[in-house]
C-alpha cells in the first residue's frame, strides 16, 4: 500500500520522495499513484489539478533521494531481514534527526528499532487502505521511542486529515489488529462448530456493529446503551467466548489451497472473475460514501454539536 500512502501525503501538501525497492515497483508506481489521485479527485480531497501533485513527487530506486527528508515512512514486505536491509540503506543517507516510521502491523516496533541508528526517532505509523480515504492512523511507540516525537507525529496526523490513535506501549498487533482478530477468532470458531454460517456471521457484524461504529466506536456505544446492561452481558458471555490458540480449520484450509479471495477467485466465498471486479468497484464506491460520512461525525464535531444543543 506504499502508493496509497504516497498519495495521502501528496494530498496533504507534502513533497514526497518515493523509493521503489524493486524495478517492477518503479515501473508501475506513477500509473498507480495517478489512479489513486484520480480517486482522490472524485472524493473532493484535492485542492489542485492532479499534475500539481505529481510535480511534487519523485519516484526512484536511489536511496540518496531521501537525504534531506524529515520523515521517512517504510512500507515493505513483513519480513524482518528485508526491513533490516531497508533501514540500513535509509540511515546511511538521512540525518540523525530524521524520523523513521514503519507501517508494519505484524512486527513489534521495539524489535524493529533495534536495527535503527538513534532508535529514539523510530516509531510505528500504521495506515489503513486506502490510506488517502480513511481517517484511521495508528501511532505506536517502541521501548526506546521518544514520546515527544510520537506526540508531534500525532499532531501532524491531524494535518493529514486523520484521527490518530496513540499507543504509549508496543503491544503485539497494536489496538486495531488485536480487536479485529478477537472478532475473527470468535466468528471462525462459531462457523467451525456449525452454529452459524459465514453469511450469518458476516450479516450480524455488517448490520449491527457496521451501523454504528463509524460514529461512536465501542465505549461510547456502551455509554449510549447503558453500562448496567453491559455489565450483565459481560458476566454471562465472556466465560463462553473462544480462547483457542490455534488457527481454525476453516482458515487453515484456505491457506493450504492458496486462496486469495477476490484476487484469485478462491476464498471463504466463491467468486467469478466478474464478481471479483464488481466487489472491487462496489468497495471503491463505498469508500467514497463512507469518507464523506466520517467527515460529518468526527469526535470533535459531535462534541461541538452536542455542546451547542445543550446551550440552546
Amino acid at each position: 500500500m506504499g502508493t496509497s500512502i504516497v498519495v495521502a501525503l501528496l494530498a496533504a501538501g507534502h513533497r514526497v520522495k518515493a523509493i521503489a525497492p524493486i524495478p517492477q515497483d518503479e515501473l508501475n508506481a506513477i500509473k498507480r499513484i495517478t489512479e489513486h489521485l484520480e480517486a482522490c479527485a472524485k472524493l473532493n480531497i484535492l485542492q489542485q489539478p492532479i499534475q500539481a501533485y505529481l510535480s511534487r513527487l519523485t519516484v526512484s530506486m536511489d536511496y540518496n533521494e531521501l537525504k534531506y527528508c524529515g520523515i521517512v515512512q517504510e512500507c515493505v514486505i513483513e519480513q524482518l531481514g528485508i526491513k533490516k536491509e531497508v533501514y540500513q540503506k535509509i540511515t546511511d543517507v538521512v540525518s540523525e534527526n530524521t524520523v523513521i516510521c514503519s507501517n508494519t502491523s505484524a512486527i513489534p516496533i521495539s524489535t524493529l528499532q533495534q536495527h535503527i541508528k538513534n532508535p529514539e526517532r523510530f516509531m510505528g505509523i500504521h495506515w489503513a487502505e486506502p490510506a488517502f480515504a480513511t481517517r484511521f492512523l495508528e501511532i505506536t511507540c517502541g521501548k526506546e521511542t521518544n514520546p515527544d516525537q510520537a506526540k508531534r507525529m500525532c499532531r501532524l496526523a491531524h494535518y493529514w486529515a486523520k484521527e490518530p490513535t496513540f499507543l504509549k506501549k508496543d503491544i503485539r498487533g497494536f489496538v486495531t489488529n488485536r480487536l479485529m482478530y478477537a472478532v475473527y477468532r470468535e466468528a471462525l470458531s462459531i462457523v467451525e462448530k456449525g452454529d452459524a454460517t459465514l453469511e450469518d456471521a458476516d450479516k450480524a457484524f455488517q448490520y449491527d456493529a457496521g451501523s454504528w461504529m463509524t460514529m461512536m466506536g465501542i465505549f461510547r456505544r456502551m455509554d449510549f446503551e447503558g453500562l448496567k446492561d453491559h455489565q450483565r452481558a459481560l458476566e454471562n458471555i465472556i466465560p463462553s467466548l473462544s480462547n483457542r490458540a490455534d488457527v481454525p480449520l476453516v482458515m487453515q484450509r484456505m491457506v493450504d489451497l492458496g486462496a486469495r479471495g477476490i484476487h484469485n477467485q478462491s476464498g471463504l466465498y466463491h467468486y467469478s472473475t466478474e464478481e471479483s471486479a464488481q466487489w472491487e468497484s462496489a468497495f471503491a464506491a463505498f469508500n467514497k460514501d463512507i469518507y464523506e460520512l466520517t467527515k460529518l461525525y468526527p469526535a470533535d464535531v459531535v462534541d461541538t454539536k452536542l455542546n451547542k444543543k445543550n446551550h440552546d
